[in-house]
């Protein structure tokens, strides 16, 4: 069922008129209940801890149940919400970010961004600008880790994906992932690429790894681990 909802959320931009409004008005239901679930969450959150934050990619690494499964010293949060565009997380800062005052945070957004064929990537980079400003308004002491966004496969991708990934091409991804680059030295922010192992040797993500070419299996995130716990794990920066 998730899976099915995971591929709804990237057809929504290709299919016309009733159909989509109807899409649109379902997903919305489901954000905000997920929105309204983080925001009880919150209550009882520590805080000063690791936070993970974006669309559906980030919403899917179980980095919190990977840290029991390793019993590390370790507490992190996912705040996560898929379907998530750029100007969706700036609307919820307070639920998916302040209120859990974070010492460190691993962001992944704006990859449904680049699956809108009617959205450039300059709104996007501008988007996700006022986001970290806006971050390091409310928490400036916060240590800001900006990932590179995963690849894609074409090729190994379901049918209900082609669409979408005709638009949302590794070139594309390439492109963005420089300006995200570039977004990080400007507010003094690390990016960050551990998608190394997620390759195959033409750069698409690996056909193993992918559950319809876009979001990634569990097999997939246990790949990228250790590269993102040696981030999670290293000294305060000051």
């Amino acid at each position: 069922m998730k899976d099915q909802l995971l591929i709804l959320l990237n057809r929504r931009n290709y299919i016309p008129g009733l159909e989509r409004e109807k899409m649109t008005s379902e997903l919305k239901k489901e954000t905000d209940k997920k929105i309204e679930n983080y925001r009880k969450q919150n209550e009882t959150v520590q805080k000063n801890e690791l936070l993970f934050v974006g669309s559906s990619l980030m919403e899917m690494f179980p980095i919190e149940e990977f840290i029991k499964e390793r019993n590390l010293p370790l507490i992190a949060y996912n705040r996560g919400v898929g379907g998530y565009q750029t100007i969706d997380l700036l609307q919820v800062l307070d639920i998916c970010v302040y209120d859990l005052a974070p010492r460190r945070i691993f962001i992944n957004i704006g990859t449904n961004d680049l699956s809108d064929p009617n959205l450039p990537i300059e709104q996007m980079i501008q988007n996700y600008d006022q986001i970290l400003t806006d971050i390091q308004e409310h928490l400036p002491h916060v240590e800001l880790y900006l990932m590179a966004y995963y690849p894609v496969n074409y090729d190994a991708s379901t049918w209900e994906m082609k669409p979408c990934l005709a638009i949302r091409t590794n070139e594309k991804i390439q492109e963005a992932n420089r300006n995200v680059k570039e977004l990080a030295e400007k507010h003094n922010a690390r990016y960050i690429d551990v998608n190394s192992t997620l390759k195959d040797s033409n750069g698409n993500l690996k056909a193993e790894y992918t559950i319809e070419g876009m979001h990634i299996k569990r097999e997939g995130y246990l790949a990228i681990l250790d590269d993102v716990l040696r981030y999670a794990c290293e000294p305060a920066w000051s």
